[in-house]
């Protein structure tokens, strides 16, 4: 006899793992049931689709060669049943059966199953705030959200608009919008925009949306949704600020939706996401969990946490398919906390600890290193690549690793996560053989150069220091000699403006006279991207300076402003 395999949720996780089983069991009896109208939705897409990269909405939903998953599709290509528009409202597990409702009908039936997969996403936190309910507030977690929008951004009627949250879908859903011509106001309540990047490197970030014409709150908080006539016109802060404002999309993060699985008696975790071992199997046997309901382990600080991502989903799922099919024969280890995303010309990712989460995980003795280049040679059309890399400074351990910037963000944070997959030392980084031809790279990798920074702090070959400690001491009174070694065109461009020395590297050797003459005194020594300033300090040390530092980044990774 067929085995009978029900799938919940439609969406990601789901239909990978319809998918994949159909593949392995040609004979098994596999149905979806989505409550959406929609299946396999892009929902990583919705900000492009809205901000107008991409006009056939299809394209959402669609295969590589463009044919829509609708449940035609999963019929005919796959031989599995989609019933969308169609909700389940509870799981009996005792007889192997879910309660499934149309939702146009109310018509209620029971379909029997032999191995259950939950893929019930999650559900985006809306906080009840006075006038949460006022037309013109929307958040972008479903395709209706993602037509809403896209109509707004089409009709160019509104002309001022509040994403609240700054994390990584509110700054996307930024873009899109003011790409439409709208007014945009982010209001972060953390101190700055995109959480999972520490500090220094975000505010590159905020700069940049900054120069767009995004104005940015941070510290910041909602504290009511003003309207008059039933719609919203603006968006009052904890300061009693009230932002004008006819559209806010509320992105301050999701929650697990795994209402269904807890009234079935499955076990949550801390998250409220479903717990799941690493066959992704809950703690009854004949039921899996995918996506982004579920709560999966961080390799980082080995604890269960709710992770939604879509590639987390999708790889979930297959695990799941595997598993439904052959036993629990494959595991799903868990993630190291990779994301990306695109802010206008500049990208910013970041895969493990940053150097915040680390603290907080314990990690007593942390070294970290900024290091910026250009993505490829000049004359290449090189762009500009901002790397943070964070290490166990007593064991040289890899921990993690922050990226920003208009060049190729992308690749360097995947060489990352591959490095933390593989437990790798910050040592085994520094002569990694990688593809090389100046289209695609400099000579010595992004990645690998930051590496080689990082090491040369950790051998004591260099000391660095970063702008947030430069700007600390200048904040404190205190006066290192800044040193910058660029040249003088380089300088009348932009510059530190803090009462720093111009010497450019090729008179170094032959002006010594203009710097301290006591050989204690801080010099902190830099250029553009501090390659250069690293050069200065190896010479000013042989020349017997003893408290010579390079500021790491150098002035493009600078996040407090520069004089122009």
């Amino acid at each position: 006899m067929a085995r009978r395999i029900v799938v919940v949720g439609g969406s990601a996780a789901g239909p990978k793992a319809a998918s994949k089983i159909r593949r392995l069991d040609q004979e098994a009896e596999i149905t979806i049931i989505q409550k959406s109208a929609y299946l396999n939705m892009a929902s990583c897409g919705y900000p492009y689709f809205v901000g107008g990269v991409f006009d056939d909405r299809n394209q959402l939903i669609a295969t590589p060669t463009g044919a829509p998953r609708d449940p035609s599709f999963f019929s005919n290509v796959k031989d599995i049943k989609a019933l969308v528009n169609t909700e389940v409202t509870a799981i009996d597990r005792e007889k192997k059966e879910v309660v499934a409702k149309k939702l146009k009908t109310g018509e209620e039936s029971r379909v029997p199953y032999d191995k259950l997969v939950i893929s019930t996403g999650a559900r985006p936190f809306v906080p009840n705030l006075p006038g949460k309910d006022l037309e013109g507030i929307s958040t972008l977690q479903s395709m209706e959200d993602a037509d809403y929008l896209k109509k707004i951004a089409a009709e160019k009627k509104i002309k001022n608009a509040v994403v609240v949250g700054g994390g990584l879908i509110g700054i996307e859903t930024c873009e899109a919008l003011q790409l439409a011509g709208i007014n945009m106001t982010v209001v972060e309540m953390l101190d700055q925009v995109l959480p999972f990047l520490d500090w220094e490197m975000a505010k590159l970030v905020q700069n940049h949306l900054e120069e767009k014409g995004v104005k940015v709150m941070t510290q910041s908080r909602v504290t009511e949704f003003v309207g008059q006539g039933g719609k919203l016109t603006g968006v009052k802060t904890a300061s009693g600020e009230v932002i004008e404002a006819d559209l806010a999309v509320v992105s301050i993060g999701v929650r697990p939706n795994s209402a269904l699985a807890v009234d079935a008696g499955l076990e949550t975790g801390k998250s409220g996401g479903i717990l799941v071992n690493r066959f992704m199997q809950t703690n009854d046997p004949d039921i899996y969990a995918a996506g982004d309901c579920t709560e999966v382990m961080n390799l980082m600080t080995m604890r269960g946490q709710h992770w939604p991502m879509g590639d987390a989903a999708n790889l979930q799922g297959r695990v799941v398919a595997q598993n439904v099919v052959f036993g629990n024969s494959k595991e799903y280890e868990g993630f190291v906390g990779t994301g990306i995303c695109k802010i206008f010309e500049f990208e910013a990712g970041a895969t493990g600890l940053s150097e915040q989460a680390a603290r907080r995980e314990g990690y007593t003795n942390i070294m970290t290193a900024i290091h910026a280049a250009p993505d490829k040679p000049g004359f290449m059309g090189a762009k500009p690549v901002i790397i943070k890399m964070i290490v166990d400074k007593t064991t040289g351990k890899f921990l993690g690793m922050q990226a920003v910037g208009t060049g190729d963000v992308s690749k360097r944070v995947a060489l990352g996560a591959m490095a933390l997959h593989g437990r790798m030392h910050i040592c085994d980084l520094v002569t990694l053989d990688l593809p090389y031809a100046p289209p695609f790279s400099p000579a010595t990798e992004n990645f690998i150069a930051a590496s080689h920074v990082i090491e040369n702090k950790w051998r004591r070959f260099m000391d660095g220091i970063s702008a947030m400690e430069v700007k600390k001491k200048l904040d404190q009174g205190e006066r290192p000699f800044l040193l910058d070694v660029r040249g003088e065109d380089e300088y009348q461009q932009m510059r530190l403006g803090r009462g720093e020395t111009l010497i450019p590297l090729g008179k170094l050797r032959t002006s010594l006279d203009k710097l301290p003459k006591d050989k204690n005194t801080e010099i902190i020594s830099y250029c553009k991207i501090s390659l250069r300033g690293y050069e200065a300090a190896c010479f000013l040390k042989s020349r017997g300076y003893t408290n010579v530092k390079v500021l790491e980044g150098g002035l493009i990774a600078w996040p407090f402003g520069l004089e122009k």
